[in-house]
């Protein structure tokens, strides 16, 4: 069984006699120096292996470099580790600023992590060194881990967002503010996405995850509280795509456990956010990929039959769900594409077989699954009032329309609330929740049909009523004429946990042309405003908004549009 265990170590300065002998360390008394440094180094450990997790608080002068040593009573052996250099001599240890973690201010602090394995005892090193200053141990807890409820941890809730409020990401929610009309929705809970290993630790001066755990803590008060996480750094990343492939190579499978779920979950079952719901969505645009976008799919390309030979998003989400669900208070929702994606007869067991594949890989099991999240990042209606599935026309099915083409949901309601029930029926537990991400799916405005269209055809019938007023449903990047959806809230509907803002409204899909960047980020022609299209959207254009930045930049004409075609309306 998994534990988490605790130490914390301070320098104490000596303390010289009138006669100028040195007295032996004690309590700290109004006459004692400051402390100069403070070392909290927690472990996860399970029984062979552990990742360290080590934050170093600087209370001396100022530093633009650091480094920290120390030595093992035992056989452990460091691995790889992340946000430090770190050697190992022997039994001696020592880390090293990285070049841009070297600052260390009075009162500031750094923190870094490392996985390592051991045989026997895996006992807390007796000493630290910061620059040479000696560190004496002064143990600060016990145990307590993510399988071993701690103080604050509570009971596991049915449904995490019931009675809870959802946390506001005070950088979202300052880029809102700032845009005109922009205080209408600036305080709504958008997700924090962990898309790279930087991300964990805050990229370019932002906050990392620990920041936005503790601004969480600030937020709940006395109340529930949940923050949403979206866990996004698959090998091969978005193998259909470009515009978000990842850091990872479709072969770095070790790297993204070890370098990126561990120092995760090493944060997340930190005892001091016990208290907190935390909601992880997990993999963004990956396994539907393995059953529409692989094989002898018209539509598959050679990455995502390289990611479904080698099995890396099944080891990767199953890795994953194993790792943060053991955490009490974590709560993992997989994602489940949307309507036009997984719809088709073809597509929808075949991906439910694959999420439980998955879901039991890895050391997984279906109770690490609180449920599932829909349309995320994505413009799929809500609900599409105006035509039925059931539909005919002059005796022709809406569902050989060109817009629904044979699909057996016209809307993201409908079809989670099926696909819910397909899950359950292939082995998840009865009581899982659906998540439905409203962030883009409005379609309001003046584009907005007040009632069906003619039925002088099928097609005119289902265009004229439709609120989804993409060219075509295959249609995904920076979408022109999407609105903001419902506002986030819980319980909206029969199985579903959710409506969210898992996607926050304003942040780019990907660039209109191809932007050299450092983040990983492709070029992808789907967000191409004058893109002819392809197999995937029917050989239709685009409907990309032009001058987008890259994928995950602030796209202010984008959060502008979003606002003027919100449906329900911002008053």
């Amino acid at each position: 069984m998994s534990r988490t265990r605790t130490a914390i170590f301070s320098a104490m300065a000596l303390v010289a006699g009138v006669t100028g002998t040195a007295l032996s360390a004690g309590p700290a008394s109004a006459g004692a120096t400051a402390v100069p440094c403070t070392v909290d180094y927690k472990t996860n450990d399970w029984g062979s292996g552990f990742t360290a997790d080590v934050t170093i608080k600087n209370n001396g002068a100022a530093k633009s470099s650091w480094s920290l040593k120390w030595s093992y009573a035992g056989n452990q052996r460091v691995t790889s580790g992340w946000n430090a250099k770190i050697t190992q001599s022997g039994a001696h240890v020592t880390a090293t600023n990285e070049s841009y973690n070297g600052s260390l201010p009075t009162g500031g602090s750094v923190n870094f992590g490392f996985q390592g394995t051991y045989s026997g005892s895996n006992a807390i090193p007796a000493t630290f060194t910061l620059d040479g200053v000696a560190c004496n141990v002064d143990d600060g807890g016990g145990d307590s881990g993510p399988g071993e409820p701690g103080p604050g941890d509570g009971t596991r809730v049915d449904n995490p967002y019931a009675g809870a409020k959802v946390y506001v990401n005070p950088e979202w929610s300052a880029k809102a503010a700032a845009e005109p009309g922009g205080s209408r929705v600036s305080n709504q809970p958008t997700g924090v996405w962990m898309d790279r290993i930087a991300a964990i630790n805050g990229v370019n001066g932002g906050m990392g995850l620990r920041a936005h755990l503790d601004e969480a803590l600030r937020q709940k008060g006395s109340g529930e509280q949940v923050i949403q996480v979206v866990i996004y750094d698959l090998p091969g990343r978005d193998c259909a795509a470009l515009a978000s492939n990842g850091e990872l190579g479709p072969t770095e499978i070790d790297k993204y456990k070890t370098q990126f779920i561990d120092p995760i979950a090493a944060i997340m079952s930190d005892p001091k956010y016990a208290s907190l719901r935390i909601v992880t969505t997990i993999e963004i645009d990956s396994l539907p990929n393995l059953v529409t976008n692989a094989g002898s799919r018209a539509t598959a390309t050679p990455q995502c039959d390289t990611m479904k030979a080698n099995g890396n998003y099944v080891k990767g989400v199953g890795y994953a769900l194993a790792k943060l669900g053991k955490i009490p208070n974590v709560y993992n929702y997989i994602d489940a594409g949307h309507h036009g994606w997984i719809g088709w007869d073809d597509n929808f067991g075949p991906s439910a077989d694959v999420f439980k594949q998955a879901a039991t890989s890895e050391g997984a099991s279906v109770d690490d699954v609180a449920g599932f999240i829909t349309n995320t990042a994505n413009y799929s209606a809500l609900k599409e009032d105006n035509f039925s599935i059931s539909d005919q026309v002059n005796g022709v099915s809406v569902r050989q329309s060109k817009w629904v083409d044979w699909n057996q949901y016209t809307d993201e309601l409908s079809f989670a609330q099926a696909f819910r029930q397909k899950l359950v029926s292939v082995g998840f537990n009865q009581n899982i929740g659906m998540l439905i991400d409203t962030s883009r799916n409005g379609w309001g405005g003046s584009a907005r049909p007040a009632g069906p269209g003619p039925q002088t055809s099928v097609d005119a019938y289902v265009d004229g009523g439709r609120y989804d007023r993409r060219i075509n449903p295959g249609n995904w990047c920076n979408q022109a004429g999407a609105g903001l959806g419902e506002r986030p809230k819980a319980n909206p509907a029969a199985g579903i946990d959710a409506y969210v803002w898992m996607k926050p409204p304003g942040e780019s899909d990907g660039s209109s042309s191809e932007i050299p960047n450092d983040e990983g980020k492709g070029f992808d022609r789907m967000c191409d405003p004058t893109y002819g299209g392809n197999a995937r959207n029917g050989n239709s254009m685009s409907g990309a908004l032009p001058n987008a930045p890259v994928s995950g930049h602030w796209f202010s004409a984008q959060f502008q549009e979003l606002m003027r075609n919100a449906y329900p309306p911002l008053s």
